[in-house]
């Protein structure tokens, strides 16, 4: 008898129906729920390609002999238990964005998809709305369910509007064209995004409310001068013209002009970064795109994480924390901007930091002394001038600097590895680059 051929509905359908074993989180403790995803995995690496599981394992996995798909799933909730033991409905929230939004999104797309998404055409319009819709109202719906189940409970303000942030911000994710597996970005961001919702108090958004109120019109108006003068100018696309004026209110009104300053003269450095040596780079052809007019993507994977903190400073307890986060996240990314530029336009030998073996300027991953020196002199600079504007004590400058020099290496060994491989794009390993920066800047600060 041979073997049922493979369906990508019928895969869809079992990935989106799996979500049921979700509701038993209302009642089965962390150790529990970890025991159960464990045995999920064993079963679908050992049971399930073995008893008619290839109608929903994917040709390309078929192909190679391992069923990534069906493995990343139950990881991914395991993972997701095992880091909100206590918060098992920010595990189920993320779950059923990973289940319903992502299942949901392929199905529409695929039934219904007319309109391509103009960063990615693979992706439609019709099926990212029918990930946000499907996905928020399910995560919902499992916040809602799991609730009675947490202490102290959560919110009704939280069950209502973390699990549609997460399930809007997952979908945005989920459209970036790279090769990582959804079932790796989709509940990575959704829940980072309940875990952010998590940590935001009433007193905490008391404190600073009236202050982003003040600043809210005046957000507005700057940065739509901002970003239209940019777009004018040929220094962003509309993409980048619309997400960074989003990430200008954002900054604007949590924390006023000092905090939009900084993030001026971080775009304003990375603006020049890509200006210098033209000649030369396009000679290597190695120039960026568009002449470095900045997209939508890059804006949000050099800014973006940024952005998330400066609200974080505003509504929630660790004040200290997100300003070191906002400063930290800004020099790392016009750090690692100026690093790549300033190496591309006057560096000698260029190196893998995998390897230490010479290579050609401009392969992905590839530094040089040059480029470092610049990129550690541009990350003092930023820091300083984050100090300067008192957004964070001086103390806080060697932190960031840390952090700076810390993502720039990270995101070298992975542009070496995952980029060259094509698993990832220069804009993923950017906003992994910033969030490095960010994390390890905090953790700097923690030891002082």
């Amino acid at each position: 008898m041979s073997a049922p051929a493979f369906s990508e509905t019928r895969r869809q359908a079992v990935h989106i129906s799996m979500v049921a074993f979700a509701f038993g989180l209302r009642w089965l403790t962390w150790w529990q729920a970890a025991l159960c995803a464990l045995a999920a995995l064993a079963f679908n690496a050992l049971v399930l390609p073995r008893s008619g599981g290839q109608a929903i394992v994917r040709p390309v996995d078929a192909a190679r002999g391992y069923p990534v798909g069906i493995l990343m799933y139950p990881l991914a909730v395991l993972v997701l238990i095992l880091a909100f033991p206590t918060r098992l409905d920010v595990a189920a929230a993320a779950w059923a964005v990973l289940a319903v939004g992502d299942g949901t999104a392929t199905l529409a797309g695929r039934r219904w998809g007319r309109h391509a998404l103009p960063w990615n055409p693979a992706k439609t319009y019709e099926g990212l709305a029918s990930f946000v819709i499907a996905g928020g109202t399910a995560a919902v719906i499992l916040a809602w369910w799991t609730a009675p189940a947490i202490m102290p409970r959560p919110s009704l303000l939280f069950i209502l509007l973390a699990p549609a942030a997460a399930a809007l911000a997952a979908g945005f994710a989920e459209t970036v064209p790279m090769t990582l597996d959804d079932n790796v970005t989709t509940p990575a961001v959704a829940g980072a995004v309940l875990w952010l919702g998590g940590l935001m108090t009433a007193a905490a958004w008391a404190t600073h409310r009236d202050a982003v109120g003040a600043h809210l019109i005046a957000a507005v108006l700057v940065n739509a001068l901002a970003a239209g003068g940019g777009w004018a100018a040929g220094t962003v696309r509309a993409s980048g013209m619309v997400t960074g004026w989003a990430i200008g209110v954002a900054v604007y009104a949590s924390l006023g002009v000092p905090g939009w300053v900084l993030l001026f003269l971080t775009f304003a450095t990375a603006t020049l970064a890509s200006k210098l040596g033209l000649k030369r780079k396009a000679i290597l052809g190695i120039a960026e795109e568009r002449g470095g007019r900045r997209g939508g993507g890059n804006a949000f994977a050099n800014t973006g994480l940024a952005a998330v903190a400066a609200i974080a400073a505003v509504t929630t307890p660790y004040h200290d924390a997100a300003m070191l986060a906002f400063v930290a996240a800004l020099t790392t990314g016009g750090s690692d901007t100026v690093a790549s530029e300033i190496g591309k336009a006057w560096g000698g030998r260029t190196y893998l930091p995998t390897t230490l073996s010479q290579v050609r300027p401009g392969t992905p991953g590839a530094v040089s002394i040059e480029g470092s020196g610049a990129g550690i002199i541009g990350a003092l600079v930023l820091a300083s001038a984050g100090a300067w504007l008192g957004l964070v004590p001086a103390a806080l400058v060697w932190p960031a600097v840390g952090g700076a020099i810390a993502g720039s290496v990270v995101e070298s060994a992975l542009a070496a590895t995952l980029e060259a491989q094509g698993v990832v794009n220069n804009d993923v390993l950017n906003f992994i680059n910033t969030a490095t920066g960010a994390i390890v800047a905090i953790v700097f600060m923690r030891l002082m």
